[in-house]
């Protein structure tokens, strides 16, 4: 690891347009190539843009300007136990780190085995660690379980899990007394049931972290921006479900293997003065755990279908497609389930819905796992349509991505889309086609889907997210997409 190194990195990142900056943005003609699909910066380019981009930033062991903003990107990265880095030493990934690189070059991405990954490094991630220091020591993943287990085996309690107001006590909690903890919140249930304010969470925080620092611990932070980031990192593990319309954080029920081994495993766990210690105890890589997620096979065809049916009948239809351009356009949402699930999942989930609410007499069967709430945890597995969709004339099958490049688009989806499409004529019916939709349909995706089509004598529509919305606002029947 050296600055030269780390000065390939980021022209790397800039050039995949993984991260941009004011000097970009404020350049006509950088912007015009970074929000091109095809166009790409010379290196020339690159040089400059990180001339013109001092960062004005500051990281321990590491020289100020772009050497720690480096390290802010890969820190948490480290933390995990991905990788293992420091000023001039050898760079080196772990086994958990080449395990989520294979998951992510498989052909389709292999999304439980992500998920498993982030289950290993979650349930070992201790909050004071020697790679960041903190007043609060605990394993975040095992305790919240351990709190949710005594409130789910008190019978006076709601059995619904943790109430979402009341994650800021554990994220401030300083030790790992999960029995503490829970008759703490037990506690302010009893006085003030669900009603409580942000502002009456927020001392309590302030208690529990023995400050009245209100410029540090701001209430923004506390109350609303670490809830939103706890839930989404222990929702990457598959064991946390939302229920209450995504009022209260539970255990998934699919999972209680799992979560059963976790707790017993985890909820103690070895202390790290070093650096290396601790990532070469985060980097390797649990086989039981790895063993209990491969063997979990639940059947949650009809929690899916129901949640999905109930989401399409509960949303409005201009909702929904103010979410498919939100998601597309690569915007935060801020509907309060929808915001909890990743992108390339939550757009499976969005189409989902609008099959269902836009075309009669469509049985619409998506592919994307779930939680025990029926809710999308990660996207459709390989070998399957991301939704299959049955009615009286035709099958058809809707391919979605967030992908706008020529090569993720042609080699990832369309060739594949066929191939799937052609099993699909003779195994169940030859009265069928598929769909591809996208953000931005590339040219020569829509070459590729035609070329396709004449060779085996197939039907493969593609839409741009514009011209997807349109036709089912226009059409109430599926096969009308062959025609329209």
């Amino acid at each position: 690891m050296t600055s030269e190194v780390i000065h390939k990195v980021v022209k790397n990142l800039i050039f995949e347009k993984e991260y941009t900056t004011l000097f970009i943005q404020r350049t006509p003609d950088l912007k015009q190539i970074k929000e091109s699909f095809d166009d790409k910066f010379t290196d020339e380019q690159l040089e400059l843009i990180v001339k013109m981009s001092p960062q004005r930033h500051k990281e321990k062991g590491f020289a100020y300007g772009w050497d720690s903003r480096f390290d802010t990107w890969y820190k948490m990265l480290k933390e995990f136990g991905f990788i293992k880095y420091a000023m001039d030493e050898p760079i080196q990934i772990t086994s958990t780190g080449h395990m989520i690189v294979d998951a992510y070059l498989e052909e389709p991405r292999n999304e439980r085995k992500i998920q498993t990954v982030f289950l290993n490094a979650l349930m070992k991630y201790q909050t004071n660690n020697p790679l960041r220091r903190n007043l609060n020591e605990n394993a975040p993943l095992p305790f919240l379980l351990r709190v949710i287990k005594y409130f789910q085996e008190d019978k006076a309690e709601n059995g619904a899990g943790l109430f979402r107001g009341e994650l800021p006590i554990l994220i401030c909690w300083q030790d790992n007394d999960a029995q503490a903890a829970y008759e703490y919140i037990k506690n302010i249930r009893k006085l003030e049931g669900f009603n409580y304010s942000e502002e009456f969470i927020y001392e309590h925080c302030l208690s529990i972290l023995k400050s009245d620092n209100r410029n540090y611990f701001k209430m923004e932070k506390i109350c609303r921006e670490s809830v939103d980031e706890y839930i989404r990192k222990m929702r990457m593990t598959g064991l946390l479900s939302l229920r209450g319309n995504g009022r209260f954080l539970d255990i998934n029920s699919f999972e209680k293997d799992s979560v059963e081994y976790v707790i017993e495993n985890y909820s103690t766990y070895p202390k790290f003065a070093t650096e290396n210690d601790y990532i070469e105890y985060m980097g390797t890589i649990d086989s039981e755990i790895v063993q209990l997620e491969t063997k979990a096979k639940t059947d949650f065809s009809d929690v899916r279908k129901k949640t999905l049916y109930r989401y399409a009948e509960e949303m409005q239809k201009e909702y929904v497609i103010k979410e498919l351009l939100t998601v597309c356009n690569r915007r935060e949402s801020t509907d309060k389930i929808l915001k909890y699930i990743n992108a390339p999942t939550r757009l499976e989930f969005l189409v989902s819905i609008a099959l269902v609410q836009n075309f009669k007499d469509l049985d619409v069967n998506p592919n994307y796992a779930v939680d025990d709430e029926g809710l999308p945890t990660f996207t459709a597995a390989g070998g399957y349509a991301d939704i299959e969709c049955y009615d009286a004339e035709y099958d058809s099958y809707f391919e979605v991505t967030l992908m706008c490049g020529r090569a993720d688009q042609v080699n990832n989806e369309i060739i594949p889309i066929s191939r799937h499409l052609r099993e699909a004529k003779q195994k169940r019916r030859q009265e069928s086609f598929s769909v591809f939709v996208a953000p931005i349909i590339h040219p020569d995706t829509v070459e590729a889907a035609e070329w396709q089509s004449m060779k085996y004598k197939i039907d493969i529509l593609t839409f741009n997210i514009d011209e997807f919305i349109e036709k089912i606002t226009v059409n109430d029947k599926v096969c009308q997409l062959l025609v329209s």
